[in-house]
């Protein structure tokens, strides 16, 4: 892990990044955050010697600058780091904003009582009059300082702005990294993801979940005959039967190559095995155009399936093994079939 600080730390480094944050040109922004929290805490001397260096040249740093000393010096970040510095630095500029918006409601009443005092002692004639000079300095430095507090409300908007975005950015791009692009499903790592949540949910009231692992018969004899294009276009049509039919809280994902796999999370077994039952008969069916000058439809397209239900205490790898292994009795028991794995003892499972 990049930042091992205490809360106590943390939060000392904060206000000392923000303090130097806000002396600079640049906008309020998580990447500015990153860099300062770096340079303040100490964790990072070739960036805080990059940001001396600058600061002697120029003065304050830019948003050029800014996200140029990022990129070089802490652009390392993972997805899941930087996402949660854009959630830390829009809700400090969030707090901070409301913190101006509070300071320039005061300046304003302030300001409005100030003008009625001036004109109330403009109105009688008098010595009175000579405090009028030491009243209208008082006034313009208070409206000096409503102005300072506007324009920095606008920068503070525009930093919140700035942080929503690039948070939304970077969790489309997580997002991105979890998806097969052939086929649009989740791949491998989000099947990951996707199965370690499933299964760290608390226990469920009902049955489940279940695990399909589904392979795509003969692909290599497909790829040798009609041509790896073709091959795609398979793969990409599998993708579309498990899209169409796997819904709500159901996940599919492209495990690997022709092999892909459906979670369950609130199937059982039964259930499962009508599912597996259905998706192959679909695939059975179905026909993919060739690419070409005929466009001939190509039949005789089939998959086998494995399928395992969880028990209790099973690791994950060991709950895929036992699905995997379904499969591989399916493809060698003829192909274009369903299995069904058989449960292990619940001792098995929970060493």
């Amino acid at each position: 892990m990049r930042y091992r600080h205490s809360v106590a730390q943390s939060a000392e480094f904060l206000r000392l990044a923000v303090k130097r944050m806000s002396q600079q040109d640049a906008a309020l922004h998580p990447l500015s955050y990153a860099i300062w929290y770096e340079y303040v805490s100490g964790i990072n001397r070739d960036l805080q010697e990059a940001i001396d260096s600058r600061l002697k040249r120029d003065g304050k740093l830019d948003d050029v600058a800014t996200r140029t000393l990022h990129d070089k010096y802490v652009a390392d970040l993972d997805a899941k780091t930087a996402l949660r510095i854009g959630n830390s630095v829009d809700h400090l500029v969030g707090q901070v904003s409301d913190s101006a918006s509070h300071a320039g409601a005061q300046a304003s009443r302030f300001g409005d009582s100030l003008e009625r005092w001036g004109d109330s002692l403009q109105k009688p004639a008098g010595t009175r009059r000579e405090a009028i000079p030491g009243v209208e300095d008082i006034l313009r430095g208070t409206r000096e300082m409503q102005k300072a507090i506007y324009d920095l409300q606008e920068r503070l908007d525009e930093s919140s702005r700035e942080a929503q975005q690039l948070r939304q950015e970077v969790a489309r791009a997580r997002e991105e990294a979890m998806v097969d692009a052939l086929t649009g499903l989740l791949n491998r790592k989000g099947f990951d993801h996707a199965l370690a949540a499933c299964l760290n949910q608390e226990p469920p009231l009902g049955p489940g979940p279940c695990l399909l692992m589904i392979d795509l018969d003969r692909f290599k004899r497909i790829n040798d005959t009609h041509g790896h294009v073709f091959g795609d276009r398979v793969l990409a049509g599998i993708g579309e039967v498990l899209k169409a039919n796997v819904k709500g809280k159901d996940t599919a994902a492209r495990y690997g190559g022709e092999e892909f796999a459906v979670i369950l999370p609130r199937t059982p077994r039964g259930g499962a095995v009508g599912l597996a039952e259905a998706l192959r008969a679909l695939v059975a069916s179905s026909r993919i155009k060739q690419v070409g000058r005929n466009q001939a439809l190509v039949g005789n397209i089939t998959v086998s399936i494995g399928i395992a239900d969880y028990v209790a205490g099973e690791a994950a790898a060991d709950f895929v093994a036992r699905a995997d292994q379904a499969l591989y009795t399916a493809k060698a028991q003829g192909r274009n079939r369903v299995i069904l794995a058989a449960r292990p003892p619940v001792e098995a499972a929970v060493q």
